[in-house]
C-alpha cells in the first residue's frame, strides 16, 4: 500500500522522485525503492513525505477506502 499511495501522492502534487527526493532530503534511488517496495520506509522517513506532500502520515499507509 506504501509504494501505490507513494506515487499517487507524488502523481498529484506533479513531483518528480527527484523534486520530491530533495523537498523531502532523500536520495532519488532510495524513493525509487521505496515506490517498488524494495525497502520498507522508517517513521521519520514517512513523515518527511507527508510533510513535503502536505497529508497527514497515515495516508501513505492506509488502503484506500471502496466506494
Amino acid at each position: 500500500m506504501f509504494a501505490r499511495n507513494l506515487k499517487a501522492a507524488g502523481r498529484a502534487k506533479g513531483l518528480s522522485q527527484e523534486e520530491l527526493a530533495h523537498r523531502a532530503g532523500i536520495d532519488r534511488t532510495y524513493i525509487s525503492s521505496l515506490e517498488r517496495s524494495v525497502y520498507n520506509a522508517s517513521i521519520d522517513v514517512v513523515d518527511h513525505l507527508a510533510t513535503v506532500f502536505e497529508i497527514e502520515a497515515d495516508l501513505l499507509k492506509r488502503r484506500p477506502e471502496k466506494k
